[in-house]
């Protein structure tokens, strides 16, 4: 599933189409998540886009008096096209044409949404959000008062949207074994000093991939049509029985939680 970084790389890479009007709009398939309001959508002809902005995982176009909310889902992508390509790719369902070029949403899996939102930012995917992770709101004293009382494992913890948005199981990782911490421990084991860690370790991982233009995980492509390629810099994420890259003396483990892949060094993450 893309992550904070992707859909951040997506959201910088289709800037050219702020400023510009949307001038028609295909809807090949509706059947997403959540079925797409096509006569919404298809009432966007002619309107100007006048901000592309990331909130969470979901990418949201400001128009004129409305919004429209993308979320990728696990499998969905963003794509540049020509204005006068035909080319259509499987799983292409709902295509902008612009001025400048087109902006096609793909999603082979369909878990992906997008909605058309009347009043901005108010909409039941955005409730109950928590701050962003590269927000000064998001800082070592929130994460310690929010997960003193805890018993979840601090991985699942940092995954939860409510406490802190973006985080999924690749950066989760990445970020504890940044900040020295077992992902099995306990929320509310965390000391202060820890949680502070956890924090700084979150901003720098988070910029740091962002800057590296996300993964090369399977299902994830910037709009260019290029692979982002921050993968060749995980440290623990996919890296099962290889040599810790910090110690050098272990070898990274693999459990499940949750349902999803965990990993670890037990000798740098006690």
């Amino acid at each position: 599933m893309p992550e904070l970084p992707e859909v951040e790389t997506s959201v910088q890479a289709i800037q050219e189409f702020v400023n510009q009007n949307i001038e028609s709009i295909k809807i090949y398939n509706p059947n997403l998540r959540w079925k797409v309001d096509s006569s919404a959508f298809n009432a966007l002809s002619g309107i100007k886009v006048k901000e592309i902005s990331r909130r969470a995982k979901y990418i949201l176009i400001y128009l004129d008096r409305s919004q429209i909310l993308i979320h990728l889902g696990m499998t969905g992508t963003l794509r540049i096209a020509k204005k006068n390509s035909n080319f259509y790719k499987k799983h292409d369902h709902v295509e902008f044409i612009f001025q400048s070029g087109k902006l096609i949403f793909n999603d082979p899996r369909r878990f992906g949404s997008m909605h058309f939102i009347k009043k901005s930012n108010e909409h039941f995917l955005l409730d109950n959000l928590g701050p962003e992770p590269l927000s000064k709101e998001f800082n070592g004293e929130y994460l310690f008062q929010k997960i003193k009382k805890s018993s979840s494992p601090i991985k699942t913890t940092l995954m939860n949207q409510a406490h802190v948005v973006g985080i999924g199981n690749i950066y989760a990782n990445e970020i504890l074994f940044e900040a020295k911490i077992r992902p099995t421990r306990k929320s509310k084991t965390i000391t202060k000093k820890e949680a502070s860690k956890i924090s700084l370790s979150t901003k720098k991982i988070l910029k740091r991939a962002i800057k590296a233009g996300g993964t090369t995980l399977q299902d994830f492509y910037q709009p260019d049509g290029n692979k982002g390629y921050f993968k060749i810099d995980l440290a623990v994420y996919g890296r099962t029985n290889k040599t810790c890259l910090s110690c050098k003396k272990e070898v990274i483990k693999r459990i499940v939680q949750s349902q999803r892949a965990t990993y670890f060094c037990r000798k740098c993450q006690a």
